[in-house]
């Protein structure tokens, strides 16, 4: 469980004050502290 290099995954919702923010991978929902997304490297496809 969790992010792994090459996951796809989609941002779902994000708390009224940006923190926390809830994606969506793999079939399940993770909930992310702004912090912790900050380091989250991205590619858009």
């Amino acid at each position: 469980m969790g992010l792994t290099p090459g996951t796809s995954f989609s941002v779902t919702r994000f708390a009224p004050l940006g923190d926390p923010v809830e994606i969506k991978l793999r079939g399940f929902a993770l909930t992310l502290r702004k912090d912790e997304a900050e380091v989250v490297l991205i590619e858009k496809l």
